[in-house]
């Protein structure tokens, strides 16, 4: 009888493309709701949006990394690329140039759902053929809480991992001198793409970049123990210590400059708090009720992904196919490791591990069993007879169809007229911009206070005077005529443009006063009145500028002629970020050079010599 896991697909270039041909293809089908009923406005969609038309816009004005985002807070802005990873707000951007703005949330679903497929089977080809390994990642990319992650909360940093995490456990895995020095096994080519996989997962979502790190030394420690070998936890040392180093672009200025924002607002909200999202919990809070909602679905998808990948993992054990133990093991252990962190019982694990209760939502782990599940699903149905194989397939298929329909119906998020693509275009490019993110708002400023349609300069003699008031609840929205401000001022713009970082404005004031200007307050601005530097937030020689609930900043000025410059500063952690960047790309190099030349070494060893 011929081996479970033997493959469909003939040898040669039709199990080298056929594979990936038809893992692409899933993708297809499984982004056919957007393709379909039209964006899906997840609980980020908007946020994900008006970060690529911002960094577009920036890219335009000759910023290639820009730090503040334009357009939030109604056109006032926040320093959101300071704090939000670059590469999926960037990757939007670069598909926003190629397609239209509607399709470019279509393009990274697809794009990282087959990368997601894809991974999976480069992983799962180290235990199995072609033809399961593709049906491993096909099972992947459809697996309930990619769909969850595609869908409902349009979370793009996040669905990232589901292409990072299988990666870095095949690099994690991989050995390929079993016979040789610790040195060799652990630089056997793997280190310097691990370093890669690290820095990606933190430069795509922080939470990511948290559960890669945890998730990379606990799988090295598993691989080592049994080997009774050093090589995986040098190589996993080796790899984060460059990977975080290459992120340091990006973490450097997010973790030195979090105390010029309120960024615990992303944990101190009771929805954000890890206590309150364990599996199928129920709250009294009515402020929780919409949360609950939320949490009560994807605890269904945890109960489901958990459970099946353990009833297939007792299959694929029962039939005798889990014999590399250092391989499966880990894998096996992924999904009880998932499962203690849904219930409360791990609480005391999200208090005292150092960051991990950044994540805010347990569930967040399920991103980390994507690829567990398809391998294990793969090798528990996978038939040993040939002619059951079709069968086999076409179930699978309509199971995959099933999920699509429901991912549809279910989870595809409708659009309000305002949060279309279309919409939010039009509020763009009028200036009106977005509702801002409150964990990057200036401490004590408060984002519902921000009014709309605010001038770009308005001369006051009250500094902290309220430019327009909404009794209704809403956002309140700035009338000419409500006599707050004595005069106006616009910023000067070139060819009707203002370049994002920074503004300037003349004005001949009648009197002394103050100009509140429609700009938030930012430790890196340094604001200039005629020629003289009179604030910069991130240096101590200067006095601070009055406060505003609003956050907006004030600047005060003379009588008479005034020119007034707001220019984006490089504070010294962002040139630290970039020196510790630029060190690491540099110590991957040569340590991409050194794995070559062991590789290369090991393979003239390796050949036989003739006498």
């Amino acid at each position: 009888m011929p081996h479970p896991h033997a493959g469909f697909f003939a040898r040669g270039w039709e199990s080298r493309i056929l594979g990936p041909a038809i893992i692409c293809f899933a993708a297809l089908i499984a982004t056919s709701p957007d393709l379909i009923r039209g964006n899906s406005c997840g609980h980020d969609f908007d946020f994900h949006l008006a970060s690529w038309l911002d960094a577009a816009s920036s890219w335009r004005h000759g910023l290639f990394y820009p730090h503040w985002a334009p357009s939030p807070n109604y056109g006032a802005g926040e320093p959101r690329f300071v704090f939000y990873p670059p590469l999926t707000w960037m990757l939007g951007a670069a598909f926003g140039l190629i397609f239209p703005w509607k399709g470019v949330e279509l393009a990274i679903l697809c794009s990282f759902l087959a990368a997601t497929g894809l991974a999976t089977r480069m992983l799962a080809r180290q235990a199995m053929p072609d033809g399961p390994a593709t049906l491993a990642g096909c099972a992947a990319l459809f697996s309930g809480y990619s769909m969850f992650t595609a869908y409902e909360r349009s979370a793009f940093g996040e669905l990232a991992g589901g292409f990072l995490i299988p990666l870095l456990l095949l690099l994690v895995f991989r050995d390929r001198d079993p016979q040789g020095s610790v040195w060799r096994r652990a630089f056997d080519g793997s280190a310097a793409l691990l370093a890669l996989v690290i820095a990606g997962a933190w430069l795509s979502n922080a939470p990511l970049g948290v559960m890669a790190s945890y998730l990379l030394a606990a799988v090295a420690l598993i691989v080592a123990l049994p080997d009774r070998s050093w090589a995986p936890i040098v190589r996993a040392s080796v790899a984060f210590t460059l990977g975080l180093g290459l992120s340091a672009i990006y973490l450097v200025p997010a973790a030195v400059e979090q105390r010029w924002v309120q960024i615990r607002q992303a944990t101190d909200d009771p929805g954000l708090a890890i206590e309150n999202s364990f599996l199928f919990g129920r709250h009294a809070d009515p402020n929780l009720e919409l949360h609950d909602v939320e949490l009560w679905r994807v605890s269904a998808i945890a109960v489901a992904m958990i459970g099946l990948t353990l009833i297939c993992v007792f299959i694929a054990w029962r039939r005798g196919l889990l014999r590399r133990r250092s391989w499966w093991i880990p894998l096996a252990l992924i999904p009880v490791a998932v499962l203690l962190l849904q219930l409360p019982i791990s609480l005391p694990i999200w208090n005292t591990l150092p960051k991990l209760r950044f994540l805010q939502f347990p569930w967040r782990w399920l991103v980390v069993l994507e690829a567990p599940l398809g391998i294990f699903f793969a090798a528990a149905i996978w038939p040993a007879r040939r002619w059951l194989r079709v069968t086999v397939i076409a179930a699978t298929a309509a199971i995959f169809l099933s999920i699509t329909t429901v991912s549809a119906l279910v989870l595809h998020q409708s659009c309000d007229a305002e949060d279309r693509v279309v919409g939010m275009l039009g509020a763009f490019r009028s200036g009106q911009g977005f509702q801002g993110t409150d964990e990057y708002a200036p401490p004590g400023a408060d984002d519902t206070v921000i009014a709309v349609g605010l001038p770009d300069a308005c001369l006051t003699t009250n500094p902290a005077v309220a430019l327009a008031i909404a009794d209704d609840g809403n956002t309140p929205e700035w009338d000419p005529a409500n006599g707050h401000c004595d005069a106006t001022y616009q910023w000067i713009r070139h060819k009707g443009q203002l370049a994002p970082e920074h503004f300037h404005l003349t004005a001949n004031t009648p009197h002394a006063g103050y100009l509140v200007l429609h700009l938030r307050n930012y430790a890196a601005w340094k604001v200039g009145v005629n020629g003289e530097t009179v604030a910069l937030g991130a240096s101590p020689l200067y006095a601070s500028l009055p406060h505003r609930d609003d956050g907006l900043m004030v600047v005060p000025v003379p009588e008479g002629p005034v020119r007034v410059d707001v220019d984006w500063t490089i504070t010294g952690d962002v040139i630290m970020g970039r020196l510790l960047s630029l060190i690491s790309f540099g110590c991957i190099t040569v340590l991409c050079l050194i794995e070559r030349k062991l590789v290369s070494a090991r393979r003239v060893n390796a050949e036989p010599r003739v006498s």
